[in-house]
């Protein structure tokens, strides 16, 4: 089996290298020594990384991920977790229909000013509702 050297890994994944050390102190991927300096990998490596890009793309922190996968191969996902999230999406797809559809119809709306018009005040008022539910940036609901 022939291993993959960091420039390798991040030229076939898309990733920087320093992506990759980062992952790699998250205990996301995890490296099978050096050649000269650089880190070597399996070639499986290309996987996982498709992998942790997936459970970015639908929303779970490193942190998730990691606790995910422990240092097993292959990783073994946590079911409930995942249903969870699809939950989560259906709802956040639920709001940004509505939130879409809101918007679309304030483009396209008659009234001789967006504040006169019902169905843009409605959408101003769960805008409201949801930015007094919603954390500040930075500090995430666990």
């Amino acid at each position: 089996m022939k291993l993959l050297d960091i420039a390798e890994v991040a030229k076939r994944s898309g990733l920087p290298a320093s992506t990759l050390r980062f992952y790699e102190e998250k205990g996301l991927i995890e490296s099978l020594g050096r050649r000269g300096l650089r880190r070597t990998f399996e070639p499986d490596i290309i996987g996982r990384l498709a992998l942790i890009a997936l459970g970015r793309t639908a929303g779970f922190t490193l942190d998730e991920i990691a606790a995910m996968f422990g240092r097993e191969l292959p990783a073994q996902l946590d079911r409930e977790l995942l249903s969870a999230k699809a939950e989560e999406l259906e709802r956040m797809i639920g709001q940004l229909t509505a939130l879409r559809n809101g918007l679309r119809h304030a483009a396209t709306c008659p009234a001789p000013s967006h504040m006169e018009c019902p169905s843009f005040r409605r959408l101003l008022k769960i805008a409201a509702a949801r930015s007094n539910r919603t954390p500040p940036k930075g500090r995430r609901k666990s």
